[in-house]
This record gives C-alpha cells, structure tokens and sequence, in this order.
C-alpha cells in the first residue's frame, strides 16, 4: 500500500521524494522526483550498490523527467528477507521491479541499467518490449565475452560445483577492500571526483547480519542470466530499441566486447566511453547526464 503523495506537477521543483510499496509482502525502496506528467526513467542499479548510486543524477534529470529508483530485495533499504523466505534471483528481482511499475501506474518508460540493472532490465524489456521507448546501458552485459578473464575464473568453479572452497574467491567480492577497489579502478583521471559515500555505504549494508548469504545466492544465480543471453540478444535484435550506451572503459570487470554488443545488434545505438571505471557515474555525471538529456529529447 502506498502511504505518499504523488510528485509535482510540470514546472515545480525537482525535489527528491523517498517513498515505500509493499510488494508481495516486501517492503521496497525507491526514490521518485520530477513532474508526474513527464517521460518516465527508471534507474536500476548494480552490485554492491542500491538507488543510492543515482543520488546526484536524479536531480540531474528530474526537471525535465519523472525518475523512479528502486531497492531490489535484499540492497539498500528495501526488505532483506533470508533466502529461506524470499527465491533470490534475476527472475524474482525482475518480477519486484515489474510490480512496482504497475503499481506506480506507468504504461511507457526508459530503462537505465547498470551491472545487476542489465540482467534485471533486460528481462523487463523482453516481457513488456511495447512498453520500453529505449535502454540506457552502463556497464552491464549480455553477452559471455563481456566478461573478463578474472571475472570468469572466479565465478566459473562456483556456478559448476557451489561448495565452501569454491566459495571463497566469491566471498571476496563482499570484503571492503573489494567494494572500494570497484569504485577507485579505471577512475584516476579524475580521482578528486570520487566520493568515499559511496563505498562506505554499500560496505556497510552489505556487512548486515546475514545479508552476505543474499548476495552470495545472487553471485550464484548469475549464472542464470548467462544462460539467458541469446534470449537478451534476441530481444535487441528483432526490437531493435532506442539505445544508448555510457561506458566506463576501464571496468575492471566487462570488456569492450560487451559494450561493442549492442551497437553490433541494434546498429542505430549511441556510444559513449570514459576514461572511467565500473561506476562510471561517480567521476562522469555531467557527462552522462547530458547524454541522457539528449538521448531522451530524441525519443521521449
């Protein structure tokens, strides 16, 4: 049940709202600015982090575009239940967003999608594809060769046999040094710009009790979304959706290969690279921002 008021109509403020829906039982997050008239962006973020990771871009873009922000499950303030009570999966935290979107009323939007944010999107996309007017993709992939080597030599032993040896090398993506390592990679060019907020929020809601088994369960899943790849593919393919992509090139996680993807698939898709990292929006907002601002006048 929704206990807020709707946002402003066209012309006023872009005021941040912080609001809550019960789905399903949960108890999810979101952030939601601009006029209530205007083209809907829903903003899906990625791993560690939550709708904290668009703080300073919401308000970048609010004045023109009515933004929605969501928690999935299990990350920001959004409920945490244990995997006992809750199936985490891509499946289910698509299944989170969808109900969100219909309960917020939203027939038409953008999606923005980042790492966790691909798969996520790319499965909303391919359900509903009359819904979607364009992707936004930053550093997300659908395709295996989007990966790095290091990236896949960790996580291929644990996706064939899940044990506590195989574990290990994954348990380090929850560890401090790790989370920070993701933010401070590729990012040198403009280290100044880089807020420690950031990593020191996710660090500690990923340091709740018991939230490390969700976001193991996740890392596992994410086999899953390998194997749905040709369905993504698919779906860019035969759609053929507005695209644009904002690439941080020094992702110490996805290639070149997987940002080449879209452009390879849906041939109209815009590119943009920085000499930035995974979180390519904590050094290039102005940037970004105005990409977006131009990709949505085209299309919205």
């Amino acid at each position: 049940m929704l206990t807020v008021t709707p946002p402003a109509r066209s012309g006023a403020a872009a005021q941040v709202a912080y609001r809550r829906a019960a789905i399903d039982g949960l108890d999810i997050f979101y952030r939601e600015a601009g006029p209530a008239d205007a083209p809907v962006l829903l903003l899906l973020h990625g791993f560690p982090s939550s709708s904290h990771m668009f703080r300073d871009l919401i308000p970048a873009l609010a004045d023109r575009y009515r933004i929605i922000a969501p928690d999935y499950p299990g990350f920001g303030y959004s409920s945490a239940p244990a995997p006992e009570a809750f199936a985490y999966g891509f499946d289910a935290l698509a299944d989170v967003v969808e109900k969100l979107i219909d309960r917020l009323g939203i027939a038409r939007y953008a999606l923005y999608m980042q790492d966790y944010g691909g798969p996520v999107g790319f499965r909303i996309a391919a359900r509903r594809p009359e819904r979607v007017i364009g992707l936004i993709v930053q550093n997300a992939v659908a395709n295996l060769e989007g990966f790095h080597a290091n990236a896949a030599a960790a996580f291929g032993p644990y996706w064939a046999d899940r044990n506590a040896e195989t574990e290990k090398p994954v348990r380090s993506f929850l560890a401090a040094e790790t989370t920070r390592f993701q933010y401070e990679h590729g990012s040198s060019a403009r280290a100044d710009r880089l807020s420690p907020d950031a990593w020191i929020h996710d660090q500690a809601l990923l340091d709740r009790p018991g939230n490390d088994r969700i976001q193991l369960e996740l890392l596992y899943r994410y086999q899953d979304n390998v194997g749905a790849y040709p369905a993504f593919q698919a779906y860019l393919k035969d759609r053929q959706p507005p695209i644009l992509v904002t690439w941080g090139d020094n992702d110490p996680f996805f290639t070149a290969a997987g940002r080449d993807l879209f452009k390879a698939l849906a041939p109209a898709t815009e590119v943009h690279t920085y000499d930035a990292g995974h979180f390519a929006l904590e050094t290039h907002l102005p940037d970004i921002a105005g990409a977006i601002r131009g990709f949505l006048a085209r299309i919205a």
